[in-house]
């Protein structure tokens, strides 16, 4: 077969006959690397390149809705993050750090599939490897089908052939064709290994679920056409030094992308966790300056958590500005808002805000919270432990309304909070809640001077 050089972009996936420094098609500078291809039209003669095209037109009325139904993984985080569960014929992403559990996910899901026959490719771990790591799950799934191959030709005639309801191929950079001479891996291979993939779940209606591995920014390793191929890309997230992890879905075409899954890693697999809240305050320490509990959505699910801040007198020319799990450009506007309508020389202070437990939210209603515990850490006064604060802050210094009010204010009234400080536009749509105190506020001046007044008088 007749092969070409190209120079191809790790990022986007578009190719070149000649390499340069920058790419064309996305404007990102050194990601062209060389590929050794089959030329054009020759990949698609190869064993398993058929096309999904059926040539006849199809009215929309005559296409059955019969396989509609989603399957369930007996895992109920997942299902969460999924929209419900596995949609038939869908492609699922699932990228993380190494080590992160992503291949004890994928075991304990094929555990709650074992009535549809899952089939578990592995491209790095050999078979022995496999049933060590089952073993340590609850409930091992003793009759699930293992296959150790990364030729992917291989492993579409053995999905073809066998009677599986689920794939999961551990993992899509270990996969290779052989008419491409390329190495396993780079973009050429991985571009065309999901390609074909995604040919046989479409086909075939059998959900596929690929591992990636994560580059050192984050990123999912291969083209950036690989996202956008698939149907959903889930990010398992997590810290080291936590046994939690985060599970999101960064694309999800059945389903939204603001859904979270929570689990924690113990010594038999991962665990679900019901209450996350109560997770992320469980390390709480009430009585302190500089902390705030705020309440943020994440989708459906409200989540209670603690923000820290600290503010300390700057020891060089220009003071520093940290933000971990929140948005820097954000805490930039809310020092501005602070300094201007409160009159608080924080010029002069190194300010640092961390979202407790590792998680990183983006909900601007979660700013009522960090305010407060900036201006705790700078005057030194705690928080009432028993207060919650939600509130958007606008440029004028007024709290704004924020969605979800009243999930939020039933999830704080659930884990024990008396009171909870809210936007007053939020009291009209808004009813009275029993067995928790609501509080109001318009400008965050006035929510600032109620928050310490009681921690003032204390002090004094």
């Amino acid at each position: 077969m007749k092969t070409k050089t190209v120079f191809a972009c790790s990022n986007c996936g578009a190719s070149y006959p000649r390499w340069s420094g920058q790419c064309r098609s996305c404007n990102e500078w050194n990601t062209l690397v060389e590929e050794r291809q089959v030329k054009a039209g020759s990949a698609g003669k190869g064993k398993g390149a058929r096309s999904t095209a059926q040539g006849r037109v199809v009215a929309l009325r005559e296409i059955s809705a019969s396989g509609e139904e989603r399957l369930h993984t007996g895992i109920g985080e997942l299902d969460r993050v999924l929209g419900g569960g596995v949609v038939p014929g869908s492609i699922v992403l699932v990228g993380g750090d190494p080590g992160i559990g992503k291949s004890t996910l994928m075991l304990q899901m094929c555990a709650g599939l074992q009535p549809y026959a899952p089939l578990y490719v592995t491209g790095e771990e050999s078979l022995q490897q496999i049933r060590f790591r089952a073993l340590r799950l609850p409930t091992a799934p003793d009759d699930l089908q293992l296959l150790a191959e990364t030729n992917i030709v291989r492993i579409c005639d053995t999905i073809q052939q066998g009677a599986t309801g689920l794939v999961v191929i551990d993992s899509i950079q270990t996969s290779y064709r052989e008419d491409i001479e390329s190495a396993p891996g780079s973009v050429a291979q991985v571009r065309e290994c999901a390609a074909l993939l995604m040919q046989k779940a479409k086909q075939s209606g059998i959900p596929v679920f690929l591992v990636g591995h994560v580059t050192k920014e984050g990123m999912i390793a291969g083209p950036k056409v690989l996202e956008h191929m698939v149907d959903t890309v889930l990010q398992f997230e997590g810290e080291r030094v936590y046994s939690y992890r985060i599970l999101r879905a960064v694309k999800n075409r059945y389903g939204s992308t603001n859904e979270l899954g929570v689990f924690e890693m113990a010594e038999q697999g991962l665990r679900e966790v019901a209450n996350p809240s109560e997770l992320f305050l469980s390390e709480r320490s009430s009585g302190e300056s500089g902390t705030a509990v705020v309440v943020a959505m994440e989708g459906t699910r409200p989540l209670v958590l603690e923000v820290q801040a600290l503010a300390t007198a700057s020891s060089y020319g220009v003071p520093q500005r940290s933000a971990t799990g929140y948005d820097y450009k954000r805490l930039q506007m809310i020092l501005a808002i602070l300094e201007k309508r409160l009159g608080l020389n924080l010029g002069q202070y190194d300010i640092f805000v961390n979202i407790a437990g590792g998680l990183r939210l983006d909900d601007p209603a979660i700013d009522l919270g960090i305010a407060a515990a900036i201006v705790s850490s700078y005057r030194d006064l705690p928080i009432d432990a028993d207060i919650a604060l939600i509130g958007e802050l606008g440029l004028t210094g007024e709290v704004r309304a924020v969605t979800s009010i009243e999930a939020r204010v039933h999830e704080c009234r659930r884990l024990g909070f008396r009171s909870v400080m809210l936007p007053g536009s939020a009291m009209k749509r808004t009813s009275a809640i029993e067995g928790i105190e609501l509080r109001p506020e318009e400008r965050i001046v006035q929510a600032l001077v109620d928050l310490f007044a009681g921690a003032a008088s204390a002090s004094s």
